[in-house]
């Protein structure tokens, strides 16, 4: 496969563009979107060979055809792909976290035989082409969800190429799938949301709430700066799962809230006991959907060149930092500085070289 289509192109259709740009850089990549700016953007940054504002006969001859729009929009495009002389061996995938509906409009088109579902389990709380980035799948899981009627040859290309952009491919019904990440990402995503709402309601004209607002607090809701559209339509085509998870959620609560009220020791600590066991099998659980993350906590001065002292640091030996970031939740004017590494032994390095440097520094996995 050398040619692909992407009709949509935010942050995971920008991210998967990219990594087929840079794990396959004599592909030809063919781009539609509604968003001008963006359209702009892929050509100038050398993503795109070629962009187009509606879709037509520029998609015709893909072996692979994203389909990364929101959820509805993606079911349009779909019907707008069927009309299109497709070459007979050209896949079309999407990238939705819900399958059960794309699936239905692949089989009320008869395109069963020429598609693939697709949901890359990574993403961000930024959104757009601007912030997507060719290593957002790196060893991330891959949700593959073929139709019956799916070649293997198709399914063993789409497997491969999933692996050659980085991520995991995990092949399942897509049925299966969309219960499945309901429990682990849609729910949540409305527990997210949920919990920043009450403390919006709950607040007092002071704010005082939000900002006393620390790092646990703000780890558990970061979720909840996701796109409202594509989270309002994630509930409409997957509320069947939502909901029946919802309800054992609340059933939950019901229960812990009683054993509160009845000041309930026992049943208290094991409330808490058995959520930490089980979450901390997700660390060690190679199959799970959480993977390690290896993470230094260092405590900093919170002035200027702070933060470049220190990456400057590690990047003289050799420690590649993931992700970095600063919590001001400090009275005083030291703030704790967060960095994510690749494995342990970046961590390990990074603790004995901060020490060294007179720094106060801790780690974490999680």
């Amino acid at each position: 496969m050398n040619k692909f289509g992407f009709l949509g192109l935010g942050l995971i259709g920008g991210s998967i563009a990219r990594a087929v740009r840079e794990k396959l850089p004599d592909a030809k990549i063919y781009v539609y979107d509604t968003n001008a700016e963006a359209l702009s953007l892929s050509e100038a940054e050398g993503i795109a060979d070629c962009t187009a504002d509606h879709i037509d006969d520029t998609f015709r001859e893909c072996d692979m055809i994203f389909l990364c729009a929101p959820v509805k929009n993606n079911a349009e495009n779909l019907r707008s792909l069927s009309s299109l002389p497709l070459s007979d061996n050209c896949i079309i995938t999407d990238v939705g976290s819900v399958k059960t509906d794309i699936h239905n409009t692949v089989r009320s088109l008869n395109m069963e035989e020429r598609f693939i579902g697709g949901h890359p389990m990574t993403g961000s709380e930024r959104i757009g082409f601007a912030n997507s980035r060719a290593n957002l799948l790196q060893d991330a899981y891959y949700c593959i969800t073929p139709t019956g009627k799916a070649p293997q040859k198709m399914l063993d290309d789409y497997t491969e190429l999933v692996r050659t952009l980085g991520a995991i491919p995990v092949v399942l019904d897509y049925k299966e799938h969309d219960y499945v990440v309901a429990a682990i990402s849609h729910v949540p995503h409305v527990i997210a949301s949920s919990l920043v709402n009450l403390i919006k309601k709950s607040d007092n004209k002071e704010e005082l709430m939000k900002m006393l607002a620390a790092g646990g607090f703000k780890d558990i809701t970061r979720i909840a700066s996701s796109s409202s559209k594509m989270w309002q339509q994630i509930c409409l085509t997957n509320s069947e799962n939502i909901s029946k998870l919802l309800s054992d959620y609340i059933a939950s609560l019901s229960d812990i809230k009683a054993d509160i009220d009845s000041a309930r020791a026992d049943e208290i600590f094991d409330f808490f006991a058995a959520a930490r066991e089980y979450r901390d099998s997700f660390a060690i659980a190679s199959s799970g959907p959480i993977k390690t993350q290896y993470i230094i906590t260092v405590d900093i001065r919170d002035e200027t060149g702070s933060i470049a002292t220190i990456a400057a640091l590690l990047a003289k030996n050799n420690i590649n930092i993931k992700n970095i970031g600063i919590n001001h939740n400090r009275e005083a004017a030291e703030g704790i500085l967060k960095i994510e590494l690749y494995d342990e032994s970046s961590v390990k390095n990074a603790l004995s070289l901060l020490k060294e440097s007179g720094y106060a520094v801790r780690s974490r996995s999680e």
